[in-house]
């Protein structure tokens, strides 16, 4: 350690824990006490930091999650050992895949313990190892404020993720000096934020030189805080923008230049924007399977301009053109002082015909739904939710049926106001990322869009709501289904419906009556089962702000998402309804 340092008297380990936590900004700590971590809530007790008591460890995990996705801010959760600490798997493995900056502390029995097969003993840092960016065993107490700083800094620079901190019950309980450290030393971790001049130079070239760009955006936009910068950029060129699921609300949904979401579940124009494009900017998204379709057949024509922070990521699983390693705003804004310095010298790029091609399409192709003859649509809710609590809300969903809805008909303007779990895919995200959004930002209005069978698996969580004063509202797309999976059962197994139906019982009264349930957890519950009670239903929910909101939605089952590229097929096989596809190629550039 090099640098100055704040020197204290001797204290237990769990206090430097506590301190060290407060000194590295931790305001509010997402968890749940036990034997190996009970040390360090004695000190808890006298901290700043405020502790939220969740009801399961998965809860704190999702929680740390959705605080980190609302505010930037690194989320913290934390649990004992074994059991505690393998509850924390699962939002520690979608924290890594979505690039969110979380750190997990756990404890861990004594160190003379560890290797025996102690009571509640688990090799956390070993089953983690692959799902974090980083992690720690400590067993000396001095180690313990290096660590929490170092986590903290892994945590939330270059790529962001989550780092583990496990720490033994036997270096909670020891004395120790408190000694914070003011510089950090990590000669293994040295992020590249600023991009090669060289590689900013050759991008710009290709923009100009290109007749059919498209500028991809995906979630490390709106980790690195690039929206305003991106927007210059697109602005500046013309070109079209696609973001992603991660990306939603880096570039306003209401953008004239704005195409929508690529992928299985994307619009048609975005979709048709990738694949029929000479070049794409790819800015802080990693060509994911669910946006590329079959990669063989994915852009064919297209040259790549690939930026991201990680450098793993370029050339990963599309062979980069011009690879440019480095932070998305430092990236975006080289590039428009690259390309704002050749229109000065009168050099602009060409892409009428692209832009007004791909202008056809989005109207012609827009996203929509065919309202039931009988029952609730679905869709029409969710498009009247937007309306009514606007785009300066946060909104977090589960995976599934409703997430892809919720993509399609919420209009996102604003970064950091849509929160899913993306890349691992979470049932049960929606409920505690929205705890942990609203505990980031207070006076900001929270809605978690969950499907039923999503909402089952964690919303113990509004006990915790309840009780702790976290006033989330909690809208339930009910059709009694797992429903992602039912509509693939309905396109490719010959509607066989193995095991999705929830409701199955074949009785008039629905388990759980989530009304009832809502009630027992100190919510409002509330139903509505007709278009013509959506809006004052909505109305309602959003008067009531000093307890959680539970709204159960009964909508039509065989609602199904469109448009859809079945998986492992090319993008362009897309459908926009079933068995329609779209007609692109009699009008082709």
């Amino acid at each position: 350690m090099r640098g100055n340092e704040q020197v204290m008297s001797e204290i237990t380990g769990a206090q430097s824990l506590v301190r060290s936590l407060e000194a590295a900004g931790a305001d509010d700590i997402f968890g749940i006490p036990g034997g190996a971590i009970l040390p360090a809530y004695d000190p808890l007790m006298d901290s700043s930091i405020r502790h939220i008591l969740v009801r399961h460890e998965q809860g704190a995990g999702h929680a740390a999650q959705g605080y980190a996705a609302a505010t930037g801010r690194v989320g913290v959760c934390m649990a004992t050992s074994g059991p505690g600490a393998t509850n924390l798997v699962t939002p520690i493995a979608d924290a890594y895949m979505d690039s969110v900056p979380m750190v997990a502390v756990t404890g861990q029995v004594g160190a003379s313990m560890i290797g025996t097969d102690a009571f509640q003993e688990a090799d956390i840092r070993g089953i983690t190892m692959p799902i974090t960016k980083h992690n720690f065993l400590v067993t000396d107490p001095a180690d313990i404020p290096r660590t929490v700083a170092e986590a903290f800094y892994i945590a939330s620079t270059g790529r962001p993720g989550p780092v583990l901190v496990d720490v033994a019950k036997s270096a909670l309980q020891s004395m120790t000096t408190f000694s914070w450290p003011t510089e950090l030393s990590l000669p293994g971790y040295r992020p590249v934020t600023k991009p090669h001049s060289k590689q900013i130079r050759e991008a710009a070239r290709l923009i100009l030189e290109a007749r059919k760009p498209v500028l991809y955006v995906g979630g490390g936009t709106i980790r690195s805080g690039a929206s305003r910068e991106l927007k210059v950029l697109a602005e500046l060129t013309g070109m079209p923008v696609v973001t992603t699921l991660m990306a939603l609300g880096a570039f306003p949904d209401s953008h004239p230049q704005h195409l929508g979401m690529p992928g299985m579940h994307g619009t048609v124009a975005a979709v048709a924007a990738l694949q029929k494009s000479d070049l794409i900017i790819s800015l802080g998204a990693r060509f994911d399977d669910r946006v590329t379709g079959n990669l063989d057949s994915f852009a064919p024509n297209a040259q790549v301009i690939h930026a991201d922070i990680d450098p793993a990521e370029i050339g990963k699983n599309r062979h980069a053109d011009v690879p440019i390693v480095g932070d998305c705003r430092e990236v975006i804004s080289d590039l428009v002082v690259a390309l704002q310095a050749e229109q000065d010298a009168g050099h602009t790029g060409d892409y009428e015909q692209w832009v007004s091609w791909l202008a056809g399409l989005k109207k012609r192709y827009p996203l929509g739904y065919e309202p039931p003859a009988e029952g609730l649509a679905p869709q029409y809710v969710i498009e009247r939710l937007s309306k009514i609590a606007g785009p300066e809300a946060i909104y977090t969903s589960g995976v599934g049926q409703h997430q892809m809805w919720a993509a399609h008909f919420v209009d996102y303007e604003n970064p950091r106001t849509w929160i899913n779990s993306g890349g691992l895919g979470t049932m049960g995200f929606s409920v505690p990322a929205a705890m942990g959004a609203k505990v980031g930002c207070p006076d900001t209005t929270v809605w978690s869009i969950d499907g039923d069978g999503c909402f089952q698996m964690t919303n113990q969580e509004l006990a915790t709501c309840a009780i702790e004063n976290i006033p989330i509202k909690v809208a339930v797309i009910n059709n009694e289904s797992l429903g992602m999976v039912r509509q693939w059962q309905t396109l490719f197994y010959n509607e066989r419906y193995s095991n999705t139906n929830l409701q199955r019982h074949g009785g008039p009264v629905r388990i759980p009556d989530f009304v009832k349930l809502a009630d027992a957890y100190g919510c409002v519950g509330l139903a509505c089962d007709s278009a013509d009670d959506v809006d004052a239903t909505i109305e309602k929910a959003m008067e009531i702000d000093d307890v959680p909101v539970v709204v159960d939605f009964r909508v039509h089952r065989d609602a199904m998402v469109w448009p859809m590229v079945a998986a492992g097929t090319s993008n362009d096989e897309i459908k926009y309804a079933r068995d329609l596809a779209p007609e692109w190629e009699e009008d082709e550039l």
